[in-house]
């Protein structure tokens, strides 16, 4: 994770972990009193003269002693856990940040589920760090060293070293344990991205699934993902859980040394019964943190994993950026060249697009036909900037695209993509973007234009209605108009409607096209369709194949030539 991000939040939040650190070193001085304390006890009953008053002193001393341990505790908790909340909301917000900067390469890359991983299970690992993790890393740290000097300074040195001898043995153990705790919990994070994956495909799919009858199939897959999962969490919890045995058996050689020499130093008076007693106290307050050292181990470990993982995210830069140029939003037109344009994708050796020459005047309507893969898509992609272009191949209104914002940049456009997505909202939050500057007259003039408003009216809730995921509850070409609705309603200086028709009939989008070529009479119109009824009005119709531009013309002057468009004009309006 790129250092600042931490940076930035420790910048601002450092007096709260300082305050924190603070209170929880005070706290854990509090604790060790609690022996000593006792152990006076201890001696006042031992002794011949009971003095009674001393006794119910102590006695209130310990119950002061709880009290202030518990406020205290408290309010080290409130600074130190309550800020590793603040740190898991802040980088769940820089990673949803990030994740919109990023270019559309990294999504195609990579796995929804294991984003999703990204955002849950290893933000949380990192918050575990900076919370639990330090606050028993500092606990644990305090308590040992206080108990330790006043194991030294109130008993005995000589049993103290004696008596802590295996605690190296203990932490050399945890930290070698640890290693392979690290490294396996990477395998756990990854096979959790795999299922989460697994379950948003299945989810997203699951009319192609029973449509194909691959139910039984894909609970198999499922149960290969789910064991595998299960046997990586088996295999960290199995190192895992060696940690704590290891740290009893090793304090069991502590109290045996303690118990014997203990109890010797006793019996020659070297020591009193209440000493005794106190350093039993303190070895069992250090064997505590010793034993939480596994835990505190395993979860750096973990957060040291999941912070590899989100680094790997954040070092991520987007291939897409702003231009440098100060361009008013207000100022595009609409007037659209491409001068010699070559595209090729990333990690492919097949050209997309080659030699693309085009002028398309503020006004026109532009019409693009051709093959699946002739790269009719790609070249509006580059338009939208989606992807990068060459310095000096795309212009709009005279200005390299380079130069624009992306924001000033496709405010302007209009864009119906042929995969439409809908948001689980009201149709009417889906037409107005979740914007609140549309007016209810606008949205409805919107859906009028693209022919959709009569469906919605039909709908109980009307423009209320609910879509559900992804317009699961919408027809294809219910999907398609609303898209449409969507962009005009943008009033856009340019309108991409890449194959936005297909799924409509002939008499709706013969309606639908003539309400855009009333609301194009002052803007840009690119129409890119499969079907030769959606663009034969247009004022220039472009047949692509392969990556070129092989004809360009009108309808009439296109059927003329006989070429492609002429074989595919005859393919479609043959029975008529």
């Amino acid at each position: 994770m790129k250092n600042r991000i931490i940076g930035d939040f420790l910048k601002k939040y450092w007096p709260h972990y300082t305050m924190g650190i603070i209170v929880l070193i005070l706290s854990a001085y509090i604790q060790t009193l609690s022996p000593k304390i006792l152990g006076n006890i201890i001696d006042e009953l031992d002794s011949k003269n009971i003095i009674e008053h001393q006794i119910i002193i102590n006695t209130g001393l310990l119950l002061l002693v709880a009290l202030a341990a518990f406020v205290t505790r408290f309010i080290w908790r409130y600074f130190i856990i309550g800020t590793a909340r603040n740190l898991e909301c802040y980088l769940r917000q820089k990673l949803f940040e990030h994740f919109q900067k990023l270019s559309v390469d990294f999504f195609n890359s990579r796995k929804t589920g294991d984003l999703v991983a990204y955002a849950v299970n290893d933000i949380n690992a990192v918050r575990m760090a900076f919370g639990p993790g330090l606050s028993l890393l500092v606990n644990g740290v305090g308590i040992s060293t206080i108990s330790a000097i006043a194991m030294v300074k109130s008993v005995n040195m000589r049993l103290t070293v004696l008596s802590l001898l295996p605690i190296p043995v203990i932490i050399f153990l945890i930290l070698k344990i640890g290693k392979i705790i690290r490294k396996r919990f990477r395998i756990v994070q990854e096979n959790f991205a795999s299922i989460s994956g697994r379950i948003q495909e299945n989810i997203s799919g699951i009319r192609v699934i029973k449509s194909y009858v691959q139910e039984d199939k894909e609970v198999l897959n499922f149960e290969e993902l789910n064991n595998k999962m299960k046997e990586s969490n088996i295999k960290m919890t199995r190192i895992s859980s060696i940690l704590s045995p290891l740290t009893k058996v090793c304090f069991g050689v502590s109290f045996m040394i303690n118990l014997i020499y203990g109890s010797s130093l006793v019996k020659t008076g070297v020591i009193t019964l209440g000493d005794f007693v106190a350093f039993n106290g303190y070895l069992t307050m250090i064997m505590q943190p010793i034993i939480s050292i596994g835990r505190v181990i395993n979860i750096f470990q973990r957060g040291m994993a999941s912070f590899k993982r989100l680094n790997e995210v954040f070092e991520v830069k987007p291939d897409i950026t702003d231009g440098v140029t100060d361009i008013q939003p207000n100022v595009i037109k609409g007037n659209i060249e491409f001068k010699n344009l070559n595209y090729t994708y990333l990690n492919s050796t097949e050209i997309a697009l080659n030699d693309i020459n085009l002028k398309i005047d503020k006004g026109q309507i532009i019409g693009i036909i051709g093959k699946t893969g002739s790269g009719k898509t790609t070249l509006m992609n580059l338009l939208l900037k989606l992807y990068n272009a060459e310095p000096g191949k795309i212009f709009i209104d005279g200005k390299d695209i380079n130069d624009f914002t992306l924001e000033t940049l496709r405010e302007n456009i209009g864009y119906v993509p042929q995969d439409n997505f809908f948001f689980s909202a009201t149709i009417q939050e889906n037409i107005k973007f979740f914007k609140d500057v549309y007016s209810d007259e606008e949205i409805e003039d919107a859906a009028r234009m693209s022919m959709i408003y009569d469906s919605i009216m039909e709908f109980p809730e009307k423009f209320e209605t609910i879509v559900g995921e992804r317009g699961v509850n919408l027809s294809g070409g219910q999907k398609q108009r609303i898209s449409i609705a969507r962009a005009i309603i943008k009033n856009p200086s340019i309108l991409i409607l890449d194959d936005a028709l297909s799924a409509v009939d002939t008499k709706t989008e013969e309606e639908i096209l003539k309400n855009l070529k009333t609301n194009l009479k002052e803007r840009t119109g690119i129409i890119i369709a499969n079907r030769i009824s959606a663009i034969m009005n247009a004022d220039l119709i472009l047949v692509m194949d392969h990556g070129r531009i092989i004809e360009r013309g009108t309808h009439e002057q296109l059927t003329n030539n006989q070429k492609l468009y002429y074989e595919l004009y005859k393919e479609q309006f043959n029975e008529e």
